[in-house]
């Protein structure tokens, strides 16, 4: 797509960001061939810098940093000679048309993104039910599991393995919104579903004070337990789409699905303490989960 030698460090720099803040799917993406995890990190590189602009930029630059990317990504699809600014639109415009992604996918993803922003007419801080939540993350998850499929490939025909991508999209948000809420309360964001916690007798002040006490009551345990169970659901509904994948495809997600999956378990672990505490999965429990990941690899391989 671009001669001028720039793209080769774009994806660079795109693999090191995917190194540096997404350790889960980086340890995934070594499973995969050399063409895809270029691909994976295109788009983790593009969408963490959006998300970085969303979460530290301030008032209306925000919107128009995004309004700029957008432009400079339509720039770069409509015309293989533009050569757009940022390392992360040149590397996901060549990833987009290398892969022959769907365009609106990144369309979907811009817009929620400025769901996030205050300034923004689409602005949303608070969702009162799940079916809410899930218009947001549409565009913030589930799209991210539709662009993945024609890089990792599958065996079926891709609009049957729609339905379960967008739910791993959906299960590795719905964890982030669970192991984040703490950090997401600092930017008076609440993705939890309030209709949802209110059932538990969990409010907004109730979410302040134990942010700021460290105090986990029964009510947000139970609400969190059951938060927890939903998200779990999720997965179930995504795990079936592992085997509609490429076979050299499959562990790869597989060890991404397991490692963020065990998230889950951690914030049990941790006495559900996601107000106060970042929490993770070890190391070693990671590594663990690709060294099963590649033994099942070496299995599926055998078969093929």
């Amino acid at each position: 797509m671009i001669g001028d030698g720039r793209l080769e460090p774009a994806y660079e720099h795109c693999r090191k960001l995917t190194a540096t803040h997404g350790r889960t799917y980086y340890l995934g993406t070594q499973l995969l061939s050399r063409r895809q995890r270029a691909g994976v990190y295109a788009l983790y590189g593009f969408a963490r810098m959006v998300d970085d602009i969303v979460d530290t930029g301030s008032g209306q630059h925000r919107l128009s940093a995004l309004d700029a990317i957008e432009a400079d990504l339509h720039a770069a699809l409509s015309d293989p000679g533009h050569l757009p600014r940022r390392p992360e639109v040149l590397a996901v415009a060549d990833t987009i048309t290398t892969f022959d992604i769907d365009r609106r996918y990144f369309d979907a993803f811009m817009r929620s993104m400025r769901m996030d922003i205050p300034e923004s007419d689409v602005h949303v801080a608070r969702y009162r039910t799940m079916a809410e939540l899930r218009d947001y993350m549409y565009g913030s998850a589930s799209v991210i599991g539709l662009q993945m499929l024609p890089i990792l490939g599958t065996v079926v025909d891709g609009d049957v393995a729609i339905a379960p991508a967008r739910a791993l999209g959906d299960a590795f948000q719905l964890t982030n919104f669970i192991r984040d809420a703490g950090e997401d309360l600092d930017r008076d964001r609440i993705y939890l579903p309030t209709d949802e916690l209110a059932i538990f007798g969990v409010d907004e002040s109730m979410l302040r004070r134990c942010r700021r006490t460290g105090q986990v009551p029964g009510e947000l345990r139970r609400a969190l337990a059951h938060l927890i169970a939903v998200t779990r659901a999720e997965y179930r509904r995504a795990e079936p789409g592992i085997e509609m994948l490429s076979p050299s495809s499959r562990p790869g997600i597989r060890a991404a699905f397991t490692m963020y999956r065990a998230i889950l378990d951690e914030v049990e672990r941790s006495g559900y303490r996601v107000l106060t505490e970042r929490v993770r999965v070890s190391k070693p429990a990671r590594l663990g989960h690709v060294a099963r990941a590649v033994s099942t690899r070496g299995r599926t391989l055998a078969r093929s």
